[in-house]
């Protein structure tokens, strides 16, 4: 009896661990119009993913949430050729959006949903993402536990939330109750985690044979995977021994340098270092880069066309480390003060316990060094890309002072520091995303037979990618006064068109009512 009374409080404590764990679900669906059953998009300069330059004035047909054709209806600063144009009937729906750039929807590669720590609600963090344009998330974790995701992903592609479409992407092991320590182990656990849903694995290490046994029967059962090497298994299996076992992606960094290791086996590590003290783990990242070898040497070469023969995608996350090399920027970035809420900034603060915040000493010398590492980082990636490599673009934010959806955007903007063309960048963010999913034939670019993902906006995004932040981009006007430009003004998904600036503004006020009920404001750490 006493065995039993155990086992059932055992198991209770884990199922209010497990709410604990969880954010607030999203309310059913309020915003959006459609999908129609035609729609006519006109007027648009597009810009369609592949890699392909703008072209337009074009129309774009969609009937439910399907393109069903794209015409090209005039030329730059000429009237529009009405008799090029396909014709609405009386009941179809116009946007008449002459002027606009219309790109296919954003792909987050790296998108948490949050958790219990952040006190996000889901519909917080999903009309962030909608606001910035991104239609599709890749959630590396499943952190509110896999039957939550999933029954966020189903109401996602039911449109009855509002929110980007949903790939749930649970940690290796999860809810297995113990260490998978057996090759047998990792198998079944695969399958089992196939069996409930999921889209694929997140990995963080292991032993080897598990780990090769896992990421085989992953890959042999048609699922998909992504890693953080992390420090505690990564002297055993790195980057390349994952990719040669079938993974599909990288995440950040970890395991790429100790792949490039030449004069050493293990990265030369503080003798004090602890891995569970933050800074130690962060300050000694940062100068991981200079220890491998060279850019453009022989072992640099040789791993990267590996990779590349593998078929294997990088997604960097530069914009989750930024503070790293800029702490002051990143943590005064203008929207935190009205789109970050209360309890996701004391997350923020410096802490021994919060995952990323640790910021207990952070020095100019760390700064600079970090500044190196960039350096050296980029130029693998820009170098990859270059060669053929698959380079996406994932935010992971909710942490390290990233905030969801603008985070995204600053993804974009360091994609285009470390040497991609502006139309490589929103390739990386779109269509390359969508091939690394395995989704390609459906999402990913503006093409007839493909589902109506769209992100518009009144400026240029090639000419400036500040223009896609909901803060938008700052010019002068020709009364010399300082004004706002751009922001994402709709974004489509699955053929419904959202109004991006009315969820930013509904963001705001989910963070005013927070506010309100905790007395709360954004200061900033050690100040009154």
């Amino acid at each position: 009896m006493k065995k039993k009374i155990l086992i059932l409080l055992c198991l209770l404590s884990v199922m209010v661990f497990q709410a604990k764990s969880q954010i607030m679900p999203a309310p059913n669906r309020a915003e959006g119009d459609g999908p129609y059953d035609r729609l006519i998009i006109r007027g648009v300069t597009l810009l369609d993913g592949t890699g392909a330059p703008p072209i337009g004035p074009v129309d774009i047909i969609i009937e439910k949430n399907i393109i069903t054709e794209i015409r090209t209806v005039g030329y730059p600063g000429l009237a529009i050729k009405e008799n090029r144009r396909p014709q609405a009937g009386p009941n179809d729906q116009v946007l008449e959006l002459e002027g606009h750039y219309l790109l296919p929807g954003f792909i987050d590669m790296h998108g948490h949903i949050g958790g219990s720590g952040q006190g996000t609600p889901a519909e917080y963090v999903f009309k962030l993402w909608m606001a910035h344009g991104i239609t599709t998330i890749r959630d590396p974790s499943a952190g509110n536990g896999l039957d939550w995701v999933l029954d966020q992903k189903s109401r996602s592609a039911n449109n009855t939330i509002t929110a980007p479409r949903i790939l749930a992407y649970t940690s290796f092991g999860q809810g297995a109750g113990k260490t998978i320590a057996t090759a047998k182990e990792a198998k079944d656990w695969v399958n089992a985690n196939a069996n409930k849903g999921a889209d694929g694995i997140k990995f963080f290490g292991a032993k080897p044979e598990v780990m090769q046994a896992a990421m085989e029967e992953n890959k042999r059962i048609g699922l998909r995977s992504a890693m953080h090497h992390a420090q505690m298994d990564v002297a055993r299996w790195n980057v390349l021994h994952s990719a040669r076992a079938g993974l599909t992606s990288m995440e950040h960094w970890y395991g790429l340098p100790e792949a490039l290791f030449t004069g050493r086996t293990i990265q030369d590590y503080r003798t004090d270092y602890n891995y569970q003290n933050e800074q130690h783990r962060f300050s000694e990242a940062g100068k991981l880069w200079k220890q491998a070898a060279e850019p453009y040497s022989e072992k640099w070469n040789k791993v990267m066309d590996e990779l590349i023969e593998l078929d294997f995608t990088i997604d960097p996350t530069f914009n989750i480390y930024e503070a790293n090399r800029d702490l002051m920027r990143t943590r005064r970035a203008e929207w935190h003060d009205e789109y970050t809420l209360p309890s996701l900034w004391k997350f923020y603060q410096p802490s021994r316990e919060s995952h990323g915040s640790y910021w207990f000493d952070w020095t100019t010398d760390h700064e600079i060094q970090w500044k190196e590492n960039y350096r050296l980082w980029m130029t693998f990636v820009n170098e990859y890309k270059n060669r053929g490599g698959r380079v996406t673009a994932g935010s992971d934010s909710g942490f390290i002072y990233q905030l969801y959806g603008f985070a995204f955007i600053r993804e974009l903007e360091l994609l285009q520091e470390a040497g991609f063309h502006p139309i490589e960048v929103i390739r990386s963010a779109t269509l390359n995303g969508a091939e690394a999913l395995g989704m390609s034939d459906r999402i990913g670019s503006v093409e007839v037979g493909k589902l109506a993902d769209f992100v518009i906006v009144e400026e240029n995004p090639l000419q400036n990618l500040k223009v896609l932040y909901g803060t938008g981009a700052i010019r002068i006007d020709n009364n010399n006064e300082p004004t706002r430009v751009g922001g994402v003004k709709y974004t489509v998904k699955d053929g419904i068109v959202y109004d991006a600036k009315k969820l930013l503004e509904d963001v705001h006020q989910i963070v005013l009512q927070h506010k309100a009920r905790e007395n709360a404001r954004i200061k900033q750490p050690g100040l009154d």
